[in-house]
């Protein structure tokens, strides 16, 4: 007994895993119990949960060889449960690090329990809806397409009255408070596509580059390897991910019982309440990057959503530019959909996000134009042509917050 404890002073816990592979050597792993950042240069530490590192069994007198529990059954099953497995088993261990979540004003949840209580639901109800099932009866989404503007469909999976409740929670207990790039300006309060085009006006040349496939790259590891780095537990991470992510699934009929299947991993649905803000989250290293990088060629750089701008005086630098922009995108665990990258020069359109940029900001002309026919149509009939009077409506107050001037010039007009 002393010398095992000496060796776990003098060496770190180790764990015989038992397991052989294929040339027959027994694999052996050594856990780090000093508390140390998890990587170089972060401030998460790596502390653990005590019950789950390896242990020096205690014999108690009378009891020979008898163990003490450390996990209740039910939390014991829920831990190695699939949905809890992970094949890093460094980070099965870890617990909450309460330090970054005060500095980040995150809820200081350190289990599921507290997680429950926040969310106003039991521990059961959550974990109903925090197990990633292979073969659910029961789909907690309804899963729409709508048509694309630039032609294709869009799949929307929109979570379930109760889901989508606890997820709008979760949007103003955790996803709000957490820390984003000042670049982004897509689904946040105070931020539009007109603050994100302001800084581009006026500017010699504007490059526009697309993300491919922005949502489903934010995948379920993703958003629970961003929890943990915030100073949540594995547990913790592994079920709030699980609420906020869900796969793409395929009914499948089996003796007469209907199964949703999963088809794709589980990623940050369009549809899901907590999708756009962990998305931006998840994305703030990129748009520290890129934003960096533009200052060295001193250009502007905004993001909304997957759609990134940059602007400048120096037409001459876009080649490098994009170049740079691309090998930075792809190091993130993105790709760059170059079927939509757009170098918008002086003397032609420049656009950001829908928004005209050239002098002043404001809809094209084009679109301006067919406003007025609709006012037009309206005031003559009685009925615009193409939209409705609610959609007129909207696209006048979209006008408006755009600049306010050319909204009531059309007004005038009409």
């Amino acid at each position: 007994m002393i010398v095992r404890l000496l060796k776990r002073l003098l060496f770190g816990a180790r764990r015989d895993v038992s397991l052989l592979d294929a040339d027959g050597e027994v694999i052996d792993e050594t856990i780090d119990l000093s508390g140390k950042p998890l990587k170089q240069g972060h401030l998460r530490k790596g502390l653990r949960d005590h019950r789950l590192v390896p242990k020096i069994i205690e014999r108690r007198r009378g009891k020979r060889g008898s163990k003490s529990r450390y996990l209740e059954t039910d939390e014991a099953a829920r831990l190695f449960s699939h949905t809890q497995l992970t094949g890093n088993r460094n980070l099965r261990d870890l617990t909450a690090d309460r330090e970054p979540l005060a500095r980040l004003n995150l809820p200081p949840w350190e289990s599921e329990q507290a997680i429950a209580d926040a969310l106003g639901v039991p521990l059961k109800t959550l974990w109903h809806y925090s197990i990633h099932r292979s073969m659910e009866r029961f789909s907690h989404y309804v899963t729409f397409a709508i048509a694309k503007r630039s032609g294709g469909e869009r799949l929307i999976m929109a979570p379930k009255s109760r889901l989508r409740a606890m997820q709008r929670q979760l949007v103003t207990l955790l996803v709000n408070q957490l820390p984003l790039h000042d670049a982004a300006h897509g689904f946040r309060q105070g931020r539009s596509t007109r603050s994100g085009a302001e800084c581009h006006v006026g500017k010699r040349v504007v490059v526009r580059v697309d993300l491919a496939d922005f949502f489903p790259t934010v995948h379920f590891g993703r958003v629970r390897g961003y929890l943990i780095a915030c100073g949540y537990s594995y547990p913790v991470a592994t079920t709030l991910a699980v609420l906020m992510t869900e796969a793409e699934r395929q009914p499948v009929e089996v003796d007469g019982t209907v199964y949703h299947v999963p088809v794709t991993p589980r990623y940050c649905v369009q549809g899901a309440p907590t999708s756009p803000g962990i998305c931006n989250a998840v994305v703030r290293k990129l748009d520290n990057r890129l934003a960096g990088l533009s200052r060295q060629f001193q250009f502007d750089y905004t993001r909304y959503a997957d759609d990134l701008t940059f602007s400048g005086t120096e037409p001459n630098a876009v080649p490098r530019l994009l170049k740079l922009i691309a090998e930075i995108v792809v190091s993130e665990g993105f790709n760059v959909n170059t079927a939509k990258t757009r170098v918008m020069r002086i003397g032609r359109r420049q656009s950001v996000t829908g928004v005209t940029v050239n002098e002043i900001i404001g809809l094209s002309r084009k679109e301006r134009r067919k406003l007025r026919a609709a006012l037009h149509q309206q005031k003559l009939n009685g009925v615009p042509g193409d939209c409705t009077n609610q959609q007129l409506h909207g696209k006048l107050a979209y006008l408006h917050m755009l600049n306010p001037s050319q909204a009531k010039k059309l007004k005038g007009d009409g």
